[in-house]
């Protein structure tokens, strides 16, 4: 027998004014460096207990030449794209400070993706490979596009996919380069996948912005996933939260697990969007896994912690905290 447990949280939304918050310079002003781990600090507990926890990264690392804005101006890490949709980037510290808080991977397929184009999203999980972030989404060749995420994990081995609805009109030059929400390809990868891992874990950045409960599209979506042999549906993209269901369900093999969705884990890290107090709330979803002597992995406990981006000021400058609630 062996049980696991795993932890997610939904949208990393890094904003500018986040970002800014972050910035530190040395005394003579002029070199710069990020402090972001202050703002996980309360949850750090609950990042690092688990086996496994994921998030998803709804920004690029992009690298600052890209966001540059001119000869003696500061770097910009947000601004506005030309279909009037805000473009995420984030200092590579963020990555490193993800790795000593707990994360171990990170889903990269979400609207943001493509912010900094395909140069932007290679660079991305370049940084991510370096300071040792597991990922699935995205990819920067047929060949990698085509490799599943299996991790192992005190004798589990847990298969986990990343899709997304699109990538805010931003067209993506390559197919492979982005997982898109396609039944056919997702139902292939699940079938895969049922073959090397004892649970799937499927991520899908999906659904209506902003409303609190799952639409007809979601709905379908998860009893197509569940049906064909995900243990766990993670959803991320409303940034709020949305209903967690349980259920014993059938899959097409005629086995009966516990599958548990997320229709949305709300915002793990955000300002406040549009005067809605509701964007700042988020979730540490944990799930128990047990696999049995016949084989049989299960689903055997779900543990919510609700979480709240907090924002206060102190010297004149904004302080971002996320604490349980």
């Amino acid at each position: 027998m062996a049980t696991i447990t795993v932890a997610a949280v939904g949208d990393l939304l890094m904003r500018g004014v986040i970002i800014d918050s972050a910035r530190r310079t040395d005394r003579a002003g002029k070199k710069e460096s990020y402090a972001f781990r202050p703002i996980f600090a309360k949850v750090v507990p609950h990042l690092r207990r688990p086996d496994v926890t994921i998030g998803n990264l709804e920004t690029t690392l992009s690298g600052q030449r890209w966001f540059k804005q001119g000869a003696g101006k500061p770097y910009k890490y947000e601004r506005i794209s030309r279909f009037g949709n805000p473009m995420f980037n984030c200092p590579d510290e963020l990555a490193g400070t993800l790795k000593q808080i707990g994360f171990d991977i990170l889903t990269t397929a979400n609207n943001h993706c493509m912010d900094g184009g395909s140069a932007g999203l290679k660079r991305t999980l370049r940084v991510l490979d370096r300071h040792g972030l597991r990922h699935t989404g995205t990819a920067r060749t047929p060949k990698e596009s085509r490799r599943l995420l299996i991790v192992r994990a005190k004798g589990i081995k847990l298969g986990i996919l990343a899709y997304t609805y699109g990538t805010n009109k931003f067209s993506v030059p390559e197919p492979w380069l982005v997982n898109r929400i396609q039944d056919e390809r997702i139902v292939a990868d699940l079938k895969r996948l049922k073959k090397r891992t004892d649970a799937i874990i499927v991520c899908m950045h999906f659904g209506t912005e902003y409303k609190r409960t799952p639409n007809d599209k979601q709905r379908r979506l998860v009893r197509l996933l569940l049906k064909h042999g995900a243990n766990a549906v993670l959803g991320a993209h409303p940034h709020v939260l949305q209903t967690v269901t349980t259920s014993m369900t059938q899959d097409i093999d005629g086995k009966v697990r516990r599958r548990v969705a997320a229709y949305s884990l709300g915002n793990f890290i955000s300002d406040r969007l549009y005067g809605n107090a509701h964007t700042l709330h988020g979730m540490i979803l944990t799930l128990t896994l047990r696999k049995d002597r016949s084989g049989k992995t299960d689903i055997t406990k779900v543990r919510r912690l609700r979480t709240t981006s907090k924002q206060s000021s102190a010297n004149g400058r904004s302080v971002f905290r996320i604490v349980p609630r």
